[in-house]
């Protein structure tokens, strides 16, 4: 329980902090070994309940928790705005499983400046320096939201669930702020690679949506990586290894082949900016069956399937060493880049810009080394771009946010939905 000092504090928070603190209480985070399942964990279940019930004391409409724990609700549009296209807007309410995520202690820092300190943790600082992240050279003297070094904080993406409600509250306390009719999705998954896939688009009803789930304040991606997951199995020739001259095939080996055959420089730790990679997340086997898990990114489709062919490539040469059959390539397509796909609309990026400059927020346009619920959305016929929830670190204990951005997040939500609440021209 938090002390009387604690309390007072928290009692002063602005209302988005104080729902974002509430939020990543809950456990909600994903299992990338359970992806057959949606939600992938049943913690998630919990989360979109909770979620269901805030979104109705805020007033939203038609609200539905489903069975795969995807969250949705719509708001009427304000006076004068009734007839134009409604606008969506999506955060996912799923936690990576990369670093600790159950538990989730969130407490708010005050920064003089040197390095950020999260907690203690076994006697060590959790510290973030500014040659880390040169943002906190100007963030001296501002709040920040931190865990407590344990876990991470899961601004990702509870912090964009939290910015929507907390404009869904403004627009309760005051209807007449300008807003075309609105469609609310909070969705399980994303951090696995789900995206949104379940979204029944079609009752979901907008022609427009915008994700709110990137980082640093002012960051605006309308473009994502094309992204690929492609497995590798390998089936070795295994007999007694005192016989196994001329006859063994061991998959262990072959594997390893493989991977040295991967270009070494297009690996993640070698690659920046629109630079593609490809990156083994996962092995598993013996000395008989090999499984390599690869996930191909790159934000050129030319490159993208070139990479895919580049493996099997590979596999084709070492069956030609190895025997017919022994290494094989499957792949599926988990999502593409968005921005093949916004052609003639170009008012869903301009009216970011033009709201951010309003508010005074500089604007960085980066092309995504990743990828949102917005990349699968947009290639099924919703256009998403996604929106920066102000936050840093994400998959870290390090992860923090000022609470500052968050406050001026929810207004550039404001400033955006009010730039739809009139007639788009493409």
């Amino acid at each position: 329980m938090a002390d009387e000092g604690q309390a007072a504090h928290d009692a002063e928070l602005p209302d988005v902090v104080e729902r974002f603190m509430r939020y990543v209480q809950i456990d909600s985070e994903s299992d990338p070994l359970n992806d057959g399942e949606v939600p992938s964990t049943p913690f998630q279940h919990e989360m979109a309940r909770y979620m269901g019930e805030e979104l109705r004391s805020l007033g939203v409409q038609d609200v539905v928790v489903d069975g795969h724990a995807y969250v949705t609700g719509s708001v009427p549009a304000s006076v004068g705005a009734e007839g134009l296209p409604a606008l969506g807007l999506c955060a996912h309410i799923d936690s990576v499983s990369d670093v600790p995520a159950k538990g989730v202690r969130p407490h708010v820092v005050r920064y003089e400046g040197g390095d950020l300190v999260s907690g203690v943790v076994d006697g060590k600082p959790v510290a973030t320096t500014q040659e880390q992240f040169p943002d906190l050279k100007g963030l001296v003297g501002e709040d920040i939201v931190c865990s407590d070094g344990r876990t991470l904080l899961a601004a990702d993406d509870k912090a964009g669930v939290a910015e929507i409600c907390s404009l869904l509250h403004r627009i309760q306390q005051d209807p007449d702020i300008p807003h075309p009719a609105l469609k609310i999705a909070f969705v399980p998954d994303e951090e696995i690679g789900h995206g949104a896939r379940l979204l029944d688009l079609e009752k979901f009803g907008a022609k427009w949506c915008y994700t709110v789930d990137g980082e640093a304040l002012g960051e605006f991606s309308y473009e994502t990586f094309n992204a690929m997951e492609a497995t590798v199995t390998v089936h070795g020739v295994m007999v007694h290894p005192a016989v196994a001259k001329d006859i063994m095939v061991n998959a262990i080996t072959v594997a390893s082949e493989f991977q040295q055959m991967v270009p070494i420089f297009e690996r993640p730790e070698h690659t920046e900016g629109r630079e593609g990679f490809y990156h083994p997340i996962r092995i598993e086997g013996t000395a008989s069956d090999v499984r390599l898990t690869y996930i191909i990114r790159d934000h050129d489709s030319g490159r993208f399937f070139a990479r895919e062919e580049t493996l099997r490539k590979i596999a084709a040469f070492l069956n030609d060493r190895y025997g017919a059959d022994t290494v094989s390539v499957d792949s599926r397509i988990q999502y593409r880049n968005m921005g093949e796909h916004l052609t003639g609309m170009d008012f869903l990026v301009t009216n970011v810009l033009e709201a951010q400059e309003e508010l005074g927020i500089p604007t960085k346009v980066i092309a995504m080394r990743g990828g949102t619920d917005g990349s699968q959305l947009t290639l099924r016929g919703l256009p998403c771009p996604n929106l920066a929830t102000g936050g840093y670190s994400a998959h870290s204990v390090r992860e923090f946010i000022p609470v500052r951005n968050m406050v001026l997040t929810v207004d550039l939500l404001q400033r955006l939905v009010g730039k739809f609440a009139v007639p788009q021209q493409a």
